[in-house]
């Protein structure tokens, strides 16, 4: 049974910073593709940041680029992302997901596995 098990989330001021993380087990971590996205209230889940199996490729939506960094551990089967200058904007709840194909990376269906989700409020 495939779980992803999110933690990290809390509420901090506009400019500050959190890290996230995404503890995986039953599946072969290092042969997914993983995956941040974030849903705000009445909104649709949207694209955060992906990276590749071996760490090669990382992928970042524009809203995030510069400010958000993905990582993983394939040693310890956990996935992490690390939000800096965090703005209101980027309240949401935020999940972890992961997949085998490297196609379509940005778009959420695409995924086979996703966590509960943690809640990320960044107040102004």
């Amino acid at each position: 049974q495939v779980q992803l098990v999110e933690s990290g989330g809390g509420l901090v001021q506009a400019g500050g910073s959190l890290r996230l993380s995404c503890a995986a087990s039953g599946l072969t971590f290092s042969s997914n593709v993983m995956a941040w996205f974030r849903q705000a209230p009445g909104t649709e889940r949207e694209f955060v940041a992906a990276i590749s199996w071996l760490v090669t490729v990382r992928w970042y939506a524009d809203s995030v680029k510069g400010r958000f960094t993905i990582s993983r551990d394939n040693t310890k089967n956990t996935l992490y992302l690390q939000m800096g200058s965090l703005k209101p904007e980027d309240t949401a709840v935020y999940y972890c997901a992961a997949k085998r194909s490297g196609a379509y990376v940005m778009k959420p269906a695409t995924y086979d596995y996703w966590g509960q989700g943690t809640q990320v409020d960044v107040s102004s």
